[in-house]
């Protein structure tokens, strides 16, 4: 039999390796899916490089590959070493090992049908600057 006082156990799921900041990442990992309305994502794991959470994943962000999402693509491509100034073609593994300092935020959130609360950390809409200069210059 089992006793235990469940009212010190939260019922939000934590998943926090780092504190919020700004970290030097590479891109560790990138997983394509696709999103509700058919678009390609691509979901980027960042690792942190160097300090004393280097080797830690960061955090995750995605890249929507609609019409919409073209924009933020285009800032995150440069901010990563891209030239976008004319035609690109990109493999999502061209991505990997690429670096960069990103944003981190702490964000908590509730799934609207379980009801689910999560805390993770999240790269803001301009979250990144290049690793090369810190230029955080939008597009």
């Amino acid at each position: 039999m089992q006793e235990r006082d469940w009212s010190h156990v939260s019922e939000v799921e934590e998943y926090l390796s780092i504190p919020p900041g700004e970290y030097r990442c590479k891109i560790g990992e990138v997983r394509v899916g696709v999103t509700r309305d058919g678009s390609e994502r691509w979901a980027l794991r960042l690792e942190v490089v160097e300090g004393d959470y280097s080797g830690r994943t960061a955090g995750w962000d995605g890249l929507n590959w609609s019409e919409r999402g073209l924009p933020r693509i285009k800032y995150v491509l440069g901010r990563l070493g891209f030239d976008t100034n004319g035609r690109l073609a990109l493999a999502p593994e061209d991505l990997v090992n690429r670096q960069v300092v990103a944003t981190l935020q702490q964000e908590e959130r509730e799934e609207p049908i379980t009801g689910r609360r999560t805390i993770r950390l999240r790269v803001p809409y301009l979250g990144y600057a290049s690793a090369e200069n810190g230029s955080k210059t939008p597009f």
